[in-house]
C-alpha cells in the first residue's frame, strides 16, 4: 500500500502514458518505420512494442531485426531504424497531451525530488520536455535510453539523487518489475496505457492502480 504521497523524497515517472499522452505516437511510429519490411513484420513490431512497454527503442529494433526478420538479406542497422523512428515520432510527442493534474500534483509535493525514468531517447525526452515548457518540474533529471531503466535506477540511487521512500508512476509491466528490484514503491496509472493485459498482472501481483495523476491526489486527499 502506497504512503501518503507527500511523504515520498522522490517521486519517479515515466514518460509515455504518464506524463504525456504519447503511447500512440510511439505504436504508430514502430509501425510505418517496419512497413517497408511487410504489414505483417510491422504488426509483429508493434505486438513486442506493446507487449515490453517502456523498453528502449535499441532493444525492440534489435529484437525486430534478430527475430522478426531473421535469414532476410540486406538489413538496415538498428541505428538506421532508430533515425527513421525518431523522426516519425518527434512531431507527435510535441503535439501529445500533458496530464493535466501535473502542476497540483506538484503543489503537493513540493518537498519531492522529480524525476523521468524513461525508455524514450535521452535527447528526444529533454528537447520535448524543454519545447512543451515542463522540463522544470523535474529538477531530479530527465533520463532515458540508450541506457536501461535499471541502469538509470541504479545509477540516480549510487549517487544519492533517488533517495528513500521512493515512488515510481508507471504504465507498464517492465516500469513495475524495475521499480520493485530497487524496492521502490510503485503505482500503476491505466488511463493512457497500452498493455493490454493490465487488470490482470495488476491483480495478481498486488499493484495499487489509479486512473491518472487526478485519481492519485484525490486518493490521498479525499
Amino acid at each position: 500500500m502506497m504512503r501518503d504521497i507527500r511523504s515520498y523524497r522522490t517521486l519517479i515517472f515515466d514518460c509515455d502514458g504518464v506524463v504525456l499522452d504519447s503511447n500512440s505516437v510511439k505504436t504508430e511510429a514502430f509501425y510505418q518505420t517496419a512497413l517497408s519490411y511487410g504489414k505483417d513484420a510491422a504488426n509483429q513490431l508493434v505486438e513486442y512494442h506493446r507487449v515490453n512497454g517502456g523498453v528502449s527503442r535499441y532493444k525492440k529494433f534489435d529484437y525486430f531485426l534478430t527475430y522478426i526478420l531473421q535469414g532476410r538479406e540486406n538489413l538496415p542497422s538498428v541505428e538506421g531504424l532508430v533515425d527513421c523512428y525518431a523522426s516519425l515520432v518527434k512531431q507527435g510527442l510535441l503535439e501529445s497531451n500533458v496530464e493535466p493534474a501535473l502542476d497540483t500534483v506538484k503543489n503537493h509535493t513540493e518537498d519531492s525530488k522529480w524525476l523521468i525514468v524513461s525508455g524514450g531517447d535521452q535527447a528526444e525526452l529533454r528537447w520535448v520536455f524543454r519545447e512543451k515548457g515542463i522540463d522544470q518540474f523535474f529538477d531530479g533529471g530527465i533520463f532515458g535510453s540508450p541506457d536501461s531503466k535499471e541502469e538509470i535506477l541504479a545509477r540516480e540511487i549510487d549517487r544519492g539523487n533517488i533517495v528513500g521512500p521512493a515512488l515510481f508512476l508507471g504504465d507498464s509491466r517492465y516500469d513495475y518489475t524495475a521499480s520493485r528490484k530497487y524496492d521502490i514503491d510503485f503505482v500503476f496509472l491505466k488511463q493512457w496505457t497500452e498493455f493490454s493485459g493490465w487488470a490482470e498482472f495488476c491483480r495478481e501481483n498486488n499493484v495499487e492502480v489509479c486512473g491518472g495523476l487526478k485519481d492519485l491526489l484525490v486518493r490521498n486527499f479525499e
